[in-house]
């Protein structure tokens, strides 16, 4: 059985996310958004990566740790430690792309607003939830998080 690469496993990881993100930005009510961006399908498989790329790393880099900053610089001079660092990115940018677009649509926000706040999360997370939060409270001036019934 041949060896597998780190560096395809990321390729894979990396450019396998795109196509739920264009269904997220481009068809935000398609089935297909519904079924492969709002399940647990994608999340789950990405889990099983993160996992994964812990355990083909069982040896942790010298002095890493998640104590201090030199320790996570240490970690992630591991290739497999750095691709689950970034699965787990990916995990999460998803998460909360897809969390504003639904929470876009419970609270009327039209989606042509949203996709470039998708857009700065896909790119730079914490950058596009805050322009959703911003957005958010220009569309409906509610400060807070919690969830609106459907």
């Amino acid at each position: 059985m041949p060896e597998i690469c780190v560096h395809d496993v990321f390729l894979v990881c990396n450019y396998g996310i795109l196509p739920a993100w264009a269904l997220l930005i481009a068809l935000p009510t398609s089935p297909w958004t519904q079924r492969i961006v709002h399940s647990m399908l994608v999340p789950v498989v990405l889990a099983v990566v993160y996992v994964w790329a812990f355990i083909a790393n069982p040896d942790l880099p010298q002095g890493g740790g998640f104590t201090t900053l030199g320790g996570v610089m240490a970690m992630f001079t591991s290739p497999w430690i750095a691709l689950a660092g970034w699965v787990h990115y990916l995990i999460f940018d998803l998460f909360i792309g897809a969390w504003e677009v639904r929470d876009a649509g419970r609270r009327g926000i039209r989606h042509v607003y949203v996709v470039p706040c998708l857009i700065a999360t896909l790119i730079a997370g914490p950058v596009g939830l805050a322009s959703y939060l911003l957005l958010r409270m220009l569309f409906r001036g509610d400060p807070m998080l919690a969830e609106v019934a459907p």
